[in-house]
């Protein structure tokens, strides 16, 4: 399974941390840790989003890019695991 460290700027808005979150579940990733703060301007929202899933990063991406709130997504980090398991005797 593929783990991915994504960085999103929004707008501040109510609903925007739904949408994303929405979205991600929609696209078929699993959120493993978010950090959010807002930014120094105030307008703005930083999220740091730990993502994991077998699907392409890319189409997750594509759609949050499509979120009227969202002013940029930057892929942080990419790394696969290895998952272990274990047959049972």
């Amino acid at each position: 399974m593929m783990q991915h460290q994504i960085s999103i700027l929004a707008r501040f808005r109510p609903e925007v941390l739904e949408r994303i979150l929405r979205v991600t579940r929609h696209r078929g990733f699993r959120i493993n840790a978010m950090n959010m703060g807002q930014s120094t301007d105030g307008d703005n929202v930083n999220i740091e989003l730990t993502v994991s899933s077998q699907r392409p990063l890319t189409q997750l991406c594509a759609q949050l890019t499509k979120l009227s709130d969202i002013t940029e997504v930057e892929v942080r980090q990419q790394e696969s695991r290895l998952l272990r398991t274990q047959s049972a005797m």
